[in-house]
């Protein structure tokens, strides 16, 4: 949420489309715009630690050597479904649905999950993490990362250190994490070299594709939120001056904007006054906004605030995933 700077010291891209519909529709174009958006998602879904994947790309993170149970929903009896990767151990459970068993070797493992006429998969992208305990004073593999608070805020679970970070290379960062998202685009900002590292949060990158299947419907065409500010390590975090606690520390959120039309890493002009400002981020809060109250969208209540334009950076809204309701910047 605070404005980010540089402070002193992003596998394979997999082969899968990226549903790009560009942003900031005249409203005679709007009905175009709804007609044209692909959601990118599937017939059927996946259930898997705890969240349910209805898109054909998404991103998981796995312990080595962790177990993943999938359990699959759709037209055809679960038993006709086919679990595949070229890596790990996939075995079908007595009951409903697979397990598959994370390798026990850092990187990108993708487990493909296809029914029986095999017209449409659903890729999951497994990043099988850097356990948390490889941070040696602060520094994983020369990535500075910082320390993680030892006592979680108002004890919540959420505010506990992450398990282990995904590592980021110059040849995966460009790796789908959903349909309209890549690894890269979460990168805490940083400077160093590679590997970096980073948390990202499965449920964060389920509500940023509701949000954009939202906006595309209000008819403002956009193939991806500009991610001004995804995660951020503790030691950047504090650096920036941002509050302790903040949710990008545990990869829960992201500074969003619309930047189609031109790219130049500004808000979109949305409502057709002619310049960017915090009428066009309260136009993009209100968009979210209009989410809640919806049942699909219980399990992504969370953070919403808006930012107004300054010498450093231009209008954004800020998203998490932190599981109950703060509104702030109205």
């Amino acid at each position: 949420m605070t404005p980010s700077f540089r402070v002193p010291g992003l596998l394979f891209g997999t082969a899968l489309p990226l549903f790009l519909p560009a942003c900031g529709a005249m409203a005679a174009d709007r009905q175009a715009v709804r007609d044209s958006f692909s959601a990118g998602k599937a017939s059927f879904t996946v259930k898997v630690k705890g969240e349910t994947i209805p898109y054909k790309v998404m991103a998981l993170s796995a312990l080595p050597g962790e177990k993943l149970d999938f359990e699959i929903s759709g037209p055809d009896s679960v038993g006709e479904y086919e679990v595949e990767s070229a890596h790990g151990q996939a075995e079908k459970l007595a009951r409903d649905g697979w397990r598959w068993t994370a390798p026990t070797s850092t990187g990108l493992y993708p487990v493909t999950i296809s029914p029986p006429n095999a017209e449409e998969t659903i890729t999951l992208n497994v990043f099988v993490i850097v356990p948390n305990s490889a941070v040696k004073k602060d520094m994983l593999n020369g990535y500075r990362m910082g320390s993680y608070p030892l006592t979680p805020l108002k004890g919540l679970a959420i505010y506990k250190p992450p398990r282990g970070f995904i590592e980021v290379t110059s040849e995966n960062e460009d790796t789908l994490v959903s349909p309209h998202f890549r690894l890269g685009q979460f990168l805490c900002k940083q400077e160093s070299g590679y590997p970096k590292y980073l948390v990202l949060k499965t449920r964060l990158l389920l509500k940023l594709e509701l949000i954009l299947e939202q906006v595309n419907a209000a008819g403002f065409r956009c193939d991806t939120l500009h991610v001004m500010s995804g995660y951020r390590t503790p030691y950047y975090n504090k650096a920036i001056g941002n509050v302790k606690y903040s949710r990008h520390v545990w990869g829960g959120a992201a500074d969003v904007f619309i930047d189609e039309d031109p790219r130049d890493e500004m808000m979109d002009d949305l409502n057709g006054d002619g310049v960017s400002d915090y009428r066009d981020a309260a136009l993009l809060y209100d968009l979210v906004d209009g989410l809640y109250g919806k049942s699909h969208y219980e399990p992504f209540v969370g953070g919403l605030g808006r930012y107004k334009k300054t010498a450093v950076h231009g209008p954004f809204v800020h998203v998490d995933v932190r599981g109950f309701r703060a509104r702030w910047g109205t």
